[in-house]
């Protein structure tokens, strides 16, 4: 026996399919059953916003047969939008997705503290693992001569050295007259510590408070600042609120940027 359809609606009384439209800007529909017109301003979970040629904007339900474009009857759908990729690391470099880190150099790039080595990583991190560049922290630069001489540094193993309060007629500029060897380049900034390479607006401060001489400098920020004396979870607070180069100050950007540049030379 001939089979039948259990839809015994006659075919000229079915409803036609109704096509689904993306919602994407500028798109000009009509709202069905009215006679408001306008492009596709915005679009949120189960509502578009549509503005007129006047400027005036209304927001309407995205229903079933609720718009026509072009005169036919269609049904807006929120757009799908694939995720993007970061195409930026945080140093402002091009991101390279998926790339390994490379071997690890022979040279290096020595900066004084921990907190140095973690606000470096913070930012650079991701360009150092693809040149393979390794960062190692010092402790001070009291001894930096002998641990110049100690690394021998060479054409194929160049030396890059961060410095803290590195301005005329300081320690660590006497520190850094000292080291001769054209194979090592050493560049700093001139804060008294790299707290204050962070910007203050990353912080929401107005500025660093200024610490009168012979009071530990960590310690008196946080008197000033009113955070608890603990000086490791200041740190903390300060590197969580550095998520790019945007939150550093110029002259550490430039310094690590050089230094970089001076490891991973041909």
């Amino acid at each position: 026996m001939r089979e039948y359809s259990p839809d015994l609606t006659p075919q000229w009384k079915r409803a036609k399919p109704v096509p689904e439209v993306p919602a994407d800007p500028d798109l000009v529909v009509e709202v069905a059953g009215t006679d408001f017109c306008g492009a596709v301003v915005g679009c949120e979970a189960g509502t578009v916003t549509l503005e007129d040629r006047f400027g005036k904007r209304r927001v309407f339900p995205l229903e079933p047969r609720g718009f026509l474009l072009d005169g036919a009857v269609v049904t807006l759908t929120r757009p799908v939008r694939a995720p993007s990729a970061p195409v930026r690391t945080a140093s402002g470099s091009v991101a390279v997705p998926g790339a390994r880190a490379r071997v690890a150099r022979a040279g290096r790039i020595y900066v004084e503290g921990r907190h140095d080595a973690e606000l470096v990583e913070r930012v650079w991190g991701d360009d150092l693992r693809i040149e393979g560049v390794v960062v190692e922290y010092l402790e001070g630069i009291d001894d930096l001569p002998s641990v110049v001489a100690d690394f021998a540094p060479g054409p194929d193993a160049r030396l890059g050295v961060l410095v803290d309060h590195l301005v005329p007629g300081s320690k660590e500029s006497r520190i850094a007259a000292s080291v001769t060897s054209p194979h090592v380049l050493i560049v700093g900034h001139p804060y008294v510590d790299v707290w204050q390479a962070v910007k203050p607006s990353a912080l929401g401060i107005a500025a660093w408070p200024v610490i009168p001489r012979g009071q530990d400098w960590k310690t008196g920020i946080c008197r000033a600042l009113g955070w608890p004396e603990n000086t490791g979870a200041a740190w903390r607070h300060i590197l969580s609120r550095v998520t790019s180069y945007k939150d550093l100050e110029p002259t550490l950007l430039g310094a690590v940027e050089h230094l970089i540049d001076h490891v991973t030379a041909p």
